[in-house]
């Protein structure tokens, strides 16, 4: 069988300027031409496999990481940036996204950051224009700090692959002793505390730990855990911890791409994604999207499977947009009873009002009189578009009986197009979609008894006579 040439062209001139190398100088210790050398970090002449074998030798480096190509994932990820509309009139096939991330990776990667922080200043702009069509002119002086972090996620489709494979690595690693019970695989991340970091794990009332869910006790070297958290909650909050003492450096290197206006902004990003890297920890990305599949995305089943709140699985499910190996897009919303959003995560294409409530039609607010129980349901825009929605009641809180608790709604979106992925569309009639709004402000359907606003720039019905029962009626044509 013919062996794969391997081009690695910028990864030897960096191995060669790293070595304080000319090309000259790296031709008289391989024994080869210096236009050789060239036209090898020029991808025009492959590294074969005596050469590879002899450059390992002749300058002490692992040939494993000479051969390692990491141009593949950079490939995928090329693409899947190249296929956004501001692209679509440029012709840009696959195999030239592929040459440029072999041949040319800085300038890859240099392209990916430019579109991330583009991406991240469009929605920053675009939420600033709502704050101040909404509150005024002082609102443009007003930065938002919980509205930064969702855009620094929402720019990069809540997807950090470097989280997810640093985290796949610790969960390798702990894997080797995981057994099937749970209560075990809690120990298995207590005894990683303990032997790597030194810290002993207790479990107690909240009252000695001043009300806190965890806390780190660095003078005394232990962590603190609540015991009126249940076991899905206990093992998150031990990965948050393993997440705070090993993985400070991956995170920090994802923070430094993003654009923050203060400290406050920064550091919610931070806790964002210290929480994404213990979901990936407890469900690592590759398994979890492969069980996701199988199981066509019961949500249910995929909590008993990864012994994983409800929750924190609809939360995960958010984050399979790895470029080669994505999942159903989706877009997820945490409301109270009040309608005040306590967590989104954009995606699917869903278009969410960032300012004022959501429509009152949309069954992740009718959710609370039916707790703990999954209501899919249909939904209609007025331009025709259609989306798969599931809901359900998740509680906050609780553990004994005079425990405050918090009950709120969490839902999941995705577009028609992927629910045939989805095993709650089964129940459902498609035809049978429930017609909605973005906003009271900005839907145009005439007769929505829920209707709570008129909507900008319609005129009202200056019928007196006549009383439809629709709140806010305005003239349709």
């Amino acid at each position: 069988m013919a062996r794969k040439a391997l081009f690695m062209g910028p990864r030897l001139k960096r191995v060669r300027r790293d070595l304080g190398l000319t090309q000259a100088n790296m031709a008289a210790d391989l024994d080869i031409s210096p236009s050789y050398v060239a036209l090898m970090e020029r991808n025009q002449r492959p590294v074969t496999a005596d050469l590879l074998l002899k450059l390992a030798s002749t300058y002490r480096i692992d040939i494993a990481s000479l051969a390692d190509d990491d141009s593949e994932d950079l490939a995928k990820r090329l693409q899947a940036t190249l296929k956004q509309p501001i692209f679509s009139d440029i012709d840009l096939p696959a195999l030239d996204s592929a040459d440029i991330a072999t041949s040319y990776p800085g300038f890859a990667e240099a392209l990916l950051r430019l579109h991330t922080a583009f991406t991240e200043e469009q929605m920053a702009h675009a939420q600033r224009r709502e704050m101040a069509e909404g509150a005024g002119p002082a609102a443009t002086s007003t930065t938002d700090p919980v509205g930064e972090a969702r855009a620094f996620l929402a720019a990069r489709r809540n997807c950090f692959p470097a989280l997810d494979d640093h985290a796949a690595e610790v969960a390798q690693e702990l894997a080797e002793d995981r057994p099937r019970e749970e209560s075990i695989w809690t120990d298995a991340l207590v005894a990683r505390l303990s032997r790597r970091h030194g810290q002993k794990v207790r479990f107690g009332d909240p009252e000695l730990i001043l009300g806190s869910l965890r806390w780190h006790d660095r003078h005394r070297e232990q962590v603190l855990i609540s015991n009126r958290l249940d076991h899905p909650g206990r093992r998150f909050q031990l990965a948050l911890q393993i997440g705070l003492l090993e993985a400070r450096d991956v995170i920090a290197g994802q923070l430094s791409g993003g654009r923050f206006s203060g400290e406050n902004a920064r550091r919610l990003a931070g806790r964002a994604l210290t929480g994404y890297w213990a979901a990936a920890l407890l469900m690592p990305y590759r398994p979890f999207l492969r069980a996701a599949r199988d199981v066509r995305h019961d949500l249910e089943t995929l909590s008993r499977r990864f012994a994983a709140s409800f929750e924190q699985v609809a939360h995960r499910l958010t984050t399979m947009g790895r470029p080669g190996e994505e999942g159903v897009p989706f877009f997820f919303l945490r409301v109270d009873r009040a309608g005040n959003v306590s967590k989104r995560l954009d995606g699917a294409g869903f278009p969410f009002a960032r300012t004022g409530g959501s429509c009152p039609l949309w069954n992740v607010h009718g959710v609370f009189e039916t707790p703990g129980r999954i209501r899919p349901q249909w939904l209609e825009l007025p331009e025709g578009e259609k989306f798969l929605s599931i809901a359900r009641t998740v509680e906050a809180g609780g553990g004994s009986w005079d425990a405050p608790r918090a009950q709120r709604a969490v839902a999941l979106a995705c577009s028609a197009e992927h629910a045939d992925r989805i095993v709650y569309a089964q129940a459902l009639d498609s035809g049978d979609a429930t017609p909605i709004g973005v906003a009271c402000r900005l839907c145009h359907r005439p007769h929505c008894i829920a209707r709570s606003a008129p909507p900008i720039g319609r005129e009202m019905r200056p019928d007196d006579n006549r009383d439809t029962g629709v709140p806010f009626a305005f003239a349709s044509d």
